[in-house]
């Protein structure tokens, strides 16, 4: 294949097309089945420049032919899958610098979450903004889809610890981007450079727009959707960063071949307070109480979650390296409480505490316990750092669970990334639910209470025709609730396949066209990862949606 031999004299990594590879990066944490023509493991960034001038040189000699970057590829949206070049930076582009004198680190895409953890903790220092999916995770996706996750109610999401990119834009060369003053960014935007060109129209584009653009970010803790115009330029301040716009662009405008990230350092003396609830009425008033006092993360799943944790109990143990009967037993506390609420709980609210000091951590744990008193909860305050672990594994690992463990139905990640304002959330969520009743579609619901973060994820016989079917009557009826209540379409788990044919329905068409405005100064051709955030289709959604 000419293809195939063309790119293996421009590279010094590895190139396949074997049918096994091509089959395994087919697929993400999506529905999605989308076949590449070639997957490369680039060594470097100058690998990454000559597959992008490649690529950007040959449209007349190979017709579309793009790049989708792609790091651990847990991405349910669809967004690490594409027609033409996998480029996946896990195996050669995974070297990391911590600076503890600066708190600061540098990374490149392919450094997964679970290792860069391992070198920062004992350090005492982390990144404190990372998915559910911490364990199999990379940085460069985190990066590029502007993850979120547990401590989101306390840290916000990625973008707030994303410092610099170093990004390889159309033309195959590479340029840092960071927050710049007007000044220098006036001395960026001299020359014919690829760099000159995006900061001068990039500018143009929010000069011209910028109330638009201002009064477009949504009115949520979290948000994925869309290109964060918003977030580049404070006409106040006169600070321009491009690097906020490729946070969170999942590979549509460039390359990221490196980023600098701020680190914290993290609190070693915890408190986990447990919440067990009949139903989801309480929520917005649990919330608001809590809030003052900034705990770490306020996070909650529902009873199928616990449902399946009981039935897959010796996963869990295994996964937490105890044996089945001593991780059994740790669940006493919990048959008292179902005894106490004449069954299982609805909702399970879990209030972590993280402090410099342990009397300080059980004195805090205690004000939540006590600021609460009057709503006559069921409640538990959880000292035991194992005991509290069971919660968190069944909070991350239902999802995969999940996959791998529901018979004929699969885990259909559709409408899992809502997000409205927490005291909207007991109304939009049995809005939601009552549709998802309506089309017999079970769920299982966990997410981030402090942030009206919810992630429904459905299971559903993707086989039969008229299951497939269903995904956009619903998803259709979904989003028109949550943006009736100014919600998101996406919190932190972004855009992709799945939503980009919705993201016009979220901003309106006057900001989702800007949006393509971005996407022809970045991307002229059409090379980066498309039909991502702009210009995907219901159709090609459709025509996708793995089988099998």
């Amino acid at each position: 294949m000419k293809l195939i031999d063309d790119l293996k004299t421009k590279v010094r990594g590895d190139v396949y097309a074997d049918e096994e590879t091509l089959e395994k990066y087919s697929r993400d944490a999506s529905i999605f089945k989308v076949v590449p023509q070639v997957v490369v493991f680039p060594r470097d960034v100058k690998d990454i420049e000559s597959i992008v001038l490649f690529v950007y040189e040959n449209q007349d000699t190979y017709p579309g032919l793009s790049i989708t970057a792609r790091a651990a590829g847990t991405d349910m949206t669809g967004g690490a899958i594409g027609e033409g070049i996998i480029l996946d930076t896990t195996r050669y582009m995974n070297e990391e610098k911590v600076d503890l004198e600066n708190m600061r680190a540098t990374i490149e895409p392919g450094v997964f979450f679970r290792d860069f953890e391992k070198g920062t903790l004992p350090e005492h220092v982390t990144l404190p903004v990372y998915p559910a999916s911490k364990s199999l995770a990379a940085l460069g996706g985190m990066i590029m889809n502007n993850c979120g996750g547990e401590k989101s109610l306390q840290y916000g999401q990625i973008r707030n610890f994303v410092e610099s990119v170093d990004m390889t834009l159309y033309d195959g060369k590479t340029y840092t981007f960071s927050s710049v003053t007007e000044d220098e960014m006036a001395e960026k935007m001299l020359g014919d450079t690829s760099e000159a060109e995006v900061y001068r129209k990039t500018y143009k584009l929010i000069q011209e727009n910028y109330d638009r653009i201002k009064a477009a970010k949504p009115h949520t803790s979290k948000n994925s959707s869309g290109y964060a115009l918003w977030e580049v330029y404070d006409k106040e301040t006169g600070q321009f960063n491009l690097a906020q716009l490729f946070v969170g662009s999942q590979g549509t405008l460039g390359i990221m071949s490196k980023a600098t990230i701020r680190l914290v350092e993290s609190k070693e003396h915890t408190r986990l307070v447990a919440l067990f609830l009949k139903d989801w009425s309480k929520l917005p008033d649990i919330v608001n109480r809590l809030l003052p006092l900034k705990l770490e993360s306020l996070e909650t799943f529902d009873d199928v979650t616990l449902k399946l944790g009981i039935r897959f109990m010796p996963q869990i143990a295994a996964r937490v390296g105890e044996s089945f009967i001593g991780f059994l037993f740790r669940f006493w506390p919990e048959a008292i409480m179902s005894i106490k609420l004449l069954g299982l709980p609805k909702l399970i609210i879990l209030c972590e505490i993280a402090e410099s000091s342990d009397s300080y951590a059980q004195q805090k744990a205690q004000e939540v316990v006590d600021t609460l008193c009057s709503l006559h909860l069921v409640s538990r305050i959880i000292t035991d750092e194992q005991d509290a672990e069971k919660y968190w594994v069944m909070r991350r690992e239902s999802f995969s669970l999940l996959r791998k463990k529901v018979g004929d139905k699969k885990t259909a990640p559709f409408i899992e990334d809502i997000c409205v304002s927490p005291d909207n959330l007991p109304i939009v969520l049995p809005k939601v639910i009552a549709i998802l009743d309506e089309y017999n579609i079970p769920v299982n619901i966990a997410g981030h209470a402090g942030d009206g973060n919810v992630h429904i994820i459905p299971l559903m016989r993707l086989d039969l025709p008229e299951e497939r079917a269903k995904i956009i009557e619903v998803s259709n009826k979904v989003y028109d609730i949550v943006l009736e209540y100014k919600g998101t379409i996406t919190a932190e788990h972004n855009d992709g396949i799945i939503r980009t044919p919705y993201v016009e329905k979220m901003f309106g068409k006057k900001v989702y066209n800007l949006f393509q405005e971005v996407k022809n100064i970045f991307d002229p051709k059409n090379i980066f990862n498309p039909g991502k955030k702009v210009d995907g289709t219901i159709k090609y959604l459709e025509d996708h949606i793995a089988t099998k």
